[in-house]
């Protein structure tokens, strides 16, 4: 069985020279040993630009029957540039449907899954991101009958326990002059480094295996 990640930069893998920045979808391997894991997931993508690239055409290609398609999409199509935004009960639902569509019809299993949350803190409350597209992954899921992961949920509850401060461990807060590819530091409540692409990827693996879906 092989494991297909369809995402953005939340998941994507980086190379060394880039570190500390860390996708979930790039240390997922480690927390399903003997599962091949094929990381697809690319910065800046939605789902718009992901299908007009011919990146799910190109897994299409490759997946088999018993394969893992897992989704993970919000971050970009929330974005206001025209050649990525969705609209959520539009344009976003029925492009998740063409990847759940694609799965299903090569015998693979679609796992839909709601995005990591956004670290927004503001005056000891974490707040809500991703406006409605959590809920419009939860409705496809429940519509289409399709596996679900909610690591919208998962990663809201985990920082919120966490704290403002203890939670900047998981995020790309930076110092100054620390990393060479961040001289300038960084305040990144978006992206991960090692220690919160282990967080969100332990608990991929862990959903995957209550889903029966892994062993």
């Amino acid at each position: 069985m092989t494991i297909y990640i369809c995402g953005d930069s939340t998941a994507a893998s980086y190379k060394p020279e880039e570190a500390p920045i860390t996708g979930w979808g790039q240390v997922l391997p480690e927390f399903v040993p003997g599962v091949r894991v094929e990381n697809r997931a690319m910065a800046g993508r939605s789902t718009k630009s992901f299908l007009s690239e011919g990146r799910l055409q190109k897994i299409e290609m490759e997946i088999q029957p018993g394969d893992l398609l897992l989704i993970q999409f919000s971050h970009n199509d929330e974005s206001d540039l025209v050649w990525r935004h969705t609209d959520p009960w539009t344009s976003f639902y029925h492009n998740l449907e063409i990847f759940v569509d694609t799965a299903i019809l090569h015998g693979a299993k679609p796992v839909l899954m709601t995005p990591i949350c956004r670290r927004m803190w503001r005056d000891g409350v974490l707040y809500a991101s991703h406006e409605d597209y959590p809920d419009v992954i939860r409705t496809l899921a429940a519509q289409r009958n399709a596996q679900l992961i909610d690591m919208y949920e998962k990663s809201f509850q985990y920082v919120r326990k966490l704290g403002d401060e203890e939670s900047k461990k998981l995020y790309l807060h930076l110092e100054k002059g620390v990393y060479p590819a961040w001289p300038n530091g960084n305040a990144d409540d978006t992206h991960t480094k090692r220690a919160g692409a282990e967080a969100y990827a332990r608990m991929t693996a862990e959903a995957l295996r209550k889903l029966g879906l892994v062993l």
